[in-house]
């Protein structure tokens, strides 16, 4: 595509770790130019954070590397003077600036709503925090797993004997990462209408709350709490996890008609007969009995073998892969999913990086260049401010 949508958006990203740098690089492969401001020295958290000792001793972290592909990076000092005056520079010519700090953190250090709001009126600043900054919890420290056990969604993942279960990756900071950036880019459209920013209150919590959707409105318009179950789905049966010759295969017959076709495929049209079967609500009281009678005829093909025949029929089904496997699906490869880019301290390795999962008329949006050194555009500092506030005569193209 000829310009992304958010192409001339420029992001002061003050963020750390995994909510507020996934938000920016989805920012960043939308078209805006995202600068990290980092602490001097240090940098982004995340920089050593990874399973490569060596790349977290470079500040190349793996858990970095992920996050911040196509963005630039500033050391500053928000506590020096000089630091300062040049932090408000930049945010009089930002059109966004995003923090993940403790609620009140940026305030104490002089750069509240207010002042940020008197520098640039049309400012968008949007803040996550663990759980917003307002309310009894507002000054605890949250992460992902804080989070998680926080929302009820531990007490929902595994089984009876199991749970609570830790998801299995960083789930509320994602989550918490794309509230912000939808929010974000509202209040730009709204912005285009008004003239006026906007300050967003990011909760990772109330984001958690919300994205888990009918597990906890079941409970709000039932008054029945969920429990866990572990791979099979509640709200229909046969839904979940069954077993192939070879391993576990999902099946979600959803609908009575899918049902009807995996009875068929897996000659097993008795089941339909069956009065403990015969609907939806049947199924999903005697859903032990139907899944014991569905593995037995499963058992007979590979998982493989029962997706290639079950999916071209309308009854979703596929194998339960592990993540090396899932990253070499045919599916990622054809829609341009990831991006070789060049390893940003010159080792001549390839570092390969996820997309945003959207197509934009076809095409995916990929990371505009490597994610940068600690620091690399230190020199170009006065420069990028100048070009921000269209001091055209000393400015440079970014």
């Amino acid at each position: 595509m000829s310009e992304r949508p958010l192409s001339g958006v420029r992001v002061l990203d003050l963020t750390n770790v995994l909510a507020g740098p996934y938000c920016s690089y989805q920012l960043m492969l939308l078209g805006a130019e995202v600068v990290k401001i980092e602490v001097p020295g240090q940098g982004d958290l995340a920089r050593h954070l990874g399973p490569d000792a060596e790349l977290n001793r470079a500040g190349l972290g793996a858990s970095f590397l992920a996050q911040n592909a196509g963005k630039k990076s500033v050391e500053m000092d928000l506590k020096d003077a000089a630091d300062r005056a040049a932090f408000e520079d930049l945010v009089r010519g930002a059109d966004v600036l995003l923090e993940n700090f403790r609620a009140g953190v940026l305030a104490r250090l002089g750069f509240g709503w207010p002042r940020l709001r008197e520098l640039n009126p049309r400012l968008v600043y949007c803040a996550i925090s663990g759980f917003g900054q307002s309310g009894p919890m507002s000054q605890a420290p949250a992460y992902d797993q804080i989070i998680q056990g926080l929302s009820g969604m531990m007490s929902i993942t595994g089984t009876e004997d199991t749970a609570p279960l830790r998801i299995g990756f960083p789930v509320c900071d994602t989550v918490g990462g794309l509230t912000a950036a939808l929010h974000i880019s509202a209040a730009l459209a709204g912005r285009a209408r008004t003239g006026k920013g906007t300050f967003l209150d990011v909760s990772m919590l109330e984001s958690a709350v919300s994205a888990m959707g009918w597990a906890v409105s079941n409970y709000l318009v039932s008054g029945v709490p969920p429990e866990p179950m572990g791979t099979q789905n509640a709200t229909a049966a046969p839904s979940g996890t069954f077993e192939a010759a070879d391993g576990p295969l999902n099946i979600a017959a959803n609908r009575q008609r899918q049902f009807e076709t995996l009875c068929d495929l897996l000659d097993r049209r008795d089941l339909l007969d069956d009065p403990r079967f015969t609907d939806r609500e049947r199924r999903k009281r005697h859903r032990d009995e139907l899944t014991g009678e569905l593995n037995r005829a499963l058992r007979r093909r590979t998982a493989g073998e029962w997706e290639r025949i079950l999916a071209p029929a309308g009854v979703p089904a596929a194998r339960v892969v592990t993540v090396p496997q899932a990253v070499g699906l045919d599916q990622l490869e054809h829609r341009g999913f990831f991006t070789e880019l060049p390893f940003p301290d010159g080792s001549g390795r390839v570092l390969k990086v996820s997309g945003g999962g959207v197509l934009h008329d076809g095409e995916p949006l990929r990371p505009t260049g490597p994610p940068p050194l600690l620091g690399d555009q230190n020199a170009g500092r006065d420069a990028l401010a100048d070009r921000w506030n269209g001091r055209a005569e000393n400015a440079v193209t970014p």
